[in-house]
C-alpha cells in the first residue's frame, strides 16, 4: 500500500544509530524536510496534562507558547520563524498535533511536500502517530549496541555510561519490533545502520520505495548541503554529519568501549540483538552486573569529561544549557497549573 502524498515520516530507534544521517540524506530529498528535532514531545509530553483541555483556545495557546519557547532554545536552531497564532489555529486539540502543525509551517517554508521528524524517542509515541496520520511511515533504524554504546560514551547527548545505554537501547528496540509486527513492514521499515553505510544506494532505493518515492542521486551526496555542514558545525557529537556515508564508524566499540563494557552491553541486549543479526559473545551471560554505586559513579565522570569538551568545543553548549534550564521551568509551571483547583478550592466561599 503506497502512503499518502504528504504522509509524514519518522525515524524510530535509539540515539547513536546514525540518526542524523538519515535525517541529512532524507532532506537532500526535493519532496522531503527533516528539520533537527526538538524533541517536543520528550520534553512537553510528561507536562501535557497540566494543560488541560486542549479543546479551549486559552489552553491550546499556553502549550503552543511554551512548545515555541522550546524551539526558541533548540540546540539546533531552525533557519524558519513559526507562527504561534497560525499553530494556534490549525492544530487539534492534543500535544502531537501541536507538534504536527509546527512541523507543517516548517514543511511549507521549505517548499517541500512532506516532512519527517527524526526524533527517534517517538517510538513511544507511534500508536498516537498513527491516529493522525493513518498513513505516517515510520524509519526504524537499527544499530549493533555496542557500537551505540561506544558513541554515547563521548556524546553530551543520551546515557554515557554503557550498562545504562544498552538497557535504554534494549527497551526502545523493544517497542519498535512491537510496532513492526503490530503495524506491518506496509509502515514499518527496519534499516540496519551497517547495511546503509556498505551499501547506501541499494538501501536507499528500498527505503523510497517503501516510502512511495522515487530515489534521488541528491540522498547519496547529501554531505555537501548547507544543513549538513552547518549540523557539523555545531557539536563534536555531529562532526561527522559533514562526511559522506562511510563505514568508518562500524564496529567502533572494539576501541571506544573496554572488553568488560563490551560484555556488559551483550548480557543486556541478548537475545534481542542476536534477533536483529548482530554476533553476541558467548561469554557476555557470565559477566558480574555493576553495582548501583559504581553506575552511578561511573557515569558521573563519563558526564563531567563529556560536559567539559563539550564547554570547549560546541558551538552550541550554551543553548543546551538555556534548554535544559527552560526545561526545568516547565516543569515546575506545570506543577504550579496542577495545583491551582486544589488551591482555588480551599478558599471558603461567601
Amino acid at each position: 500500500m503506497s502512503p499518502g502524498p504528504e504522509a509524514p515520516i519518522f525515524i524510530i530507534g535509539t540515539e547513536r544509530s546514525g540518526s542524523n544521517l538519515l535525517r541529512l540524506i532524507l532532506n537532500a530529498h526535493s519532496r522531503i524536510t527533516v528539520p533537527h528535532p526538538p524533541h517536543f514531545m520528550r520534553f512537553l509530553e510528561p507536562l501535557a496534562a497540566s494543560y488541560g483541555d486542549l479543546t479551549v483556545e486559552h489552553n491550546r495557546r499556553a502549550l503552543v507558547d511554551d512548545a515555541l519557547g522550546l524551539l526558541a532554545r533548540h540546540i539546533h536552531p531552525w533557519p524558519h520563524p513559526i507562527d504561534a497564532e497560525r499553530v494556534v489555529a490549525t492544530a487539534g486539540p492534543s500535544l502531537f498535533e501541536v507538534v504536527a502543525a509546527v512541523y507543517d509551517q516548517y514543511r511549507t517554508a521549505e517548499g517541500k511536500a512532506r516532512w519527517g521528524c527524526k526524533s527517534t524517542f517517538m517510538v513511544e509515541h507511534v500508536d498516537e502517530v498513527a491516529r493522525v496520520f493513518p498513513d505516517a511511515r515510520f524509519v526504524w533504524l537499527v544499530r549493533d549496541p555496542q557500537d551505540v554504546a561506544s558513541s554515547a560514551k563521548r556524546a553530551v547527548f543520551g546515557p554515557c555510561h554503557p550498562y545504562r545505554m544498552a538497557r535504554l537501547w534494549r527497551a526502545e528496540q523493544e517497542r519498535a519490533l512491537a510496532a513492526l509486527v503490530h503495524r506491518g513492514p506496509d509502515a514499518v521499515h527496519r534499516l540496519r545502520y551497517e547495511d546503509l553505510v556498505a551499501r547506501p544506494e541499494e538501501e536507499l532505493r528500498t527505503l523510497c520505495a517503501f516510502l512511495g518515492e522515487g530515489f534521488e542521486p541528491a540522498m547519496l551526496a547529501h554531505h555537501t548541503s548547507p544543513a549538513a555542514r552547518r549540523t557539523a558545525s555545531l557539536s563534536e557529537s555531529w562532526r561527522r554529519a559533514g562526511d559522506p556515508i562511510g563505514t568508518g564508524r562500524v564496529g567502533a566499540h572494539r576501541t571506544g568501549l573496554s572488553p568488560r563494557e563490551r560484555l556488559l552491553v551483550d548480557k543486556v541486549t541478548a537475545p534481542l540483538k542476536e534477533r536483529l543479526g548482530y554476533p553476541v559473545d558467548p561469554r557476555s551471560p557470565y559477566a558480574p552486573d555493576p553495582s548501583p554505586s559504581s553506575v552511578v559513579l561511573r557515569s558521573a565522570l563519563l558526564r563531567s569529561r563529556v560536559e567539559y569538551r563539550s564547554m570547549r568545543q560546541d558551538e552550541n553548549h550554551r543553548l543546551r544549557l538555556a534548554r535544559d534550564a527552560y526545561v526545568r521551568w516547565l516543569r515546575l509551571k506545570s506543577l504550579a497549573r496542577r495545583t491551582e483547583p486544589t488551591a482555588r478550592a480551599s478558599v471558603p466561599t461567601t
